[in-house]
C-alpha cells in the first residue's frame, strides 16, 4: 500500500511540474516547452524544465508565448521578404542580442559611389542603407546585424555599411 501511495505522489508531483511549463513558439515553427523567467525589451530569458541554467533568445525569433496560466502573449510579427522589392521590410539590428535564436546568413554591404559624388552626408547614408537592405532582401533575409557603419566627410560624401543577414530558419 505504501508503494502505491508513493508512486501516486511522485506521479502527481511530476504532473504539477510539467503543467507549470510555458510554450514558446518560434517563427521557425519550433515549439519550446520552457519556464519563462523574464521578457525584456529585446530578449526573453527562460529555463528548460529540470535545469537551473538560464537561456536567452531574441524577441524577433519568437512568435508567441502561452504561459502555464493559459494567458497567451504575442511577441513579434513574422517578417516575410520575398525579393528585392521587399527591401523596406528588412530591419537593421545594432544589438547582437536581438539576433539570438535566428539563423546567421551571409555578409552584405551597402555603399555609395566613391571618388566624385554629389551626395550630402544624409543622402549618402540613406543610399547606403537602401543598398544594404536591397542586398539582404535579394537573399530573402528579414534582418541585418550591422557590423560597421562608416561615413566619410572629407569633401566626398560616402557611406559604407557592412552587416550579416539573419533569417528564421
Amino acid at each position: 500500500m505504501k508503494k502505491i501511495f508513493l508512486f501516486a505522489l511522485v506521479n502527481m508531483l511530476a504532473l504539477v511540474g510539467f503543467a507549470q511549463t510555458d510554450k514558446m513558439v518560434k517563427h521557425s515553427g519550433e515549439t519550446l516547452e520552457v519556464k519563462v523567467v523574464k521578457v525584456g525589451e529585446n530578449v526573453i530569458t527562460y529555463k528548460y524544465p529540470g535545469e537551473d541554467a538560464e537561456q536567452t533568445i531574441g524577441k524577433l525569433a519568437v512568435a508567441s508565448i502561452t504561459y502555464s496560466s493559459g494567458r497567451k502573449e504575442e511577441i513579434s510579427e513574422k517578417i516575410v521578404v520575398s525579393g528585392k522589392e521587399d527591401w523596406e521590410k528588412v530591419q537593421i539590428l545594432t544589438d547582437p542580442a536581438q539576433a539570438v535564436g535566428l539563423k546567421k546568413g551571409e555578409d552584405v554591404r551597402g555603399k555609395t559611389s566613391g571618388f566624385i559624388s554629389y551626395n550630402s552626408a544624409g543622402s549618402a547614408d540613406k543610399k547606403a542603407t537602401k543598398r544594404i537592405k536591397e542586398a539582404a532582401a535579394e537573399m530573402g533575409a528579414p534582418f541585418i546585424l550591422l557590423t560597421s557603419d562608416k561615413n566619410d566627410g572629407f569633401g566626398v560624401k560616402q557611406s559604407i555599411k557592412n552587416g550579416v543577414t539573419y533569417n528564421y530558419k
